[in-house]
């Protein structure tokens, strides 16, 4: 049997300016834009690039539980985790174009690490695995 995750569903507040800020900030490629055909729903999916894994889909809340929910998915942890193949570069250059460090970049035992937040406020790991980590090249 294989399976795989493929989306992780990210409550957004507008489609737009959470495109604006994974494709102009991260550097993610806007992989679909579709309207859904009823109101103002869209099919939005963002994935970093040269990724061959799982992809954001940007879900605008439509609901007062959703809109609740916006920059704090998991209850102030860290939710998602953006592995690349240059820590440093990548950590100098969304430094300089003024994304939120919250925790400065450290060596663990499985890579490098620093903890920033996105446009609402959601935590994430920007990270370097270390070659020998499980899934350092899946």
């Amino acid at each position: 049997m294989k399976q795989n995750i493929v989306h992780v569903a990210l409550v957004v507040r507008d489609y737009d300016e959470a495109i604006d800020f994974y494709v102009n900030k991260l550097k993610f490629e806007l992989i679909e834009d579709a309207y859904q055909g009823d109101g103002d729903k869209r099919w939005v999916v963002v994935a970093p690039p040269n990724s061959s894994g799982v992809a954001l889909v940007l879900a605008k809340a439509s609901k007062p539980a959703q809109l609740d929910v916006i920059g704090n998915q998991t209850g102030g942890r860290v939710f998602l985790f953006l592995n690349t193949d240059d820590f440093w570069r990548d950590y100098e250059r969304m430094q300089s174009i003024g994304i939120k460090f919250i925790q400065e970049a450290i060596e663990r035992d499985h890579g490098t690490v620093a903890v920033f937040e996105d446009l609402y406020g959601n935590r994430w790991d920007l990270m370097q695995l270390k070659p020998e980590h499980p899934m350092a090249n899946r």
